[in-house]
């Protein structure tokens, strides 16, 4: 797995101006404003390109039971996910919603998660 490196918060504020979607911006700004989701605030802050893209089946095997997921980019639907977890991303496919839900976790918004959970106690990113 690569290392996240920090971007510093003058990068991310430059490329905020180049973002358009206004979700993504206001996730970059919630995040910014916390040292602890500075990490992801950095990788949202990045090209799209650089998103990742994630399945149930790779959820499923990284994570335990009761788990918060972060994932800075979208969740797809393929495989199944049999643990309860709390998954948060910038987007989610239809099919992954329903399978998260029928495993009775959680599908997140990452801007929810940021608000909610301030100081970003028990996560795990994914990328």
């Amino acid at each position: 797995m690569k290392k996240m490196e920090n971007t510093s918060k003058t990068k991310i504020k430059k490329r905020l101006k180049k973002k358009k979607n206004p979700e993504i911006v206001e996730t970059i700004v919630a995040a910014n404003k916390s040292k602890t989701w500075g990490k992801v605030a950095g990788l949202l802050a990045k090209s799209r390109k650089n998103y990742s893209v994630v399945n149930l089946d790779k959820i499923d095997e990284v994570s335990k039971e009761g788990d918060t997921i972060i994932i800075v980019g979208k969740v797809l639907g393929s495989g199944d996910i049999k643990k309860k977890v709390r998954v948060c991303a910038v987007g989610f496919s239809k099919g992954a919603v329903e399978k998260i839900k029928k495993a009775k976790g959680e599908a997140v918004s990452l801007l929810d998660e940021i608000n909610k959970n301030v100081k970003a106690e028990g996560i795990k990113i994914i990328k």
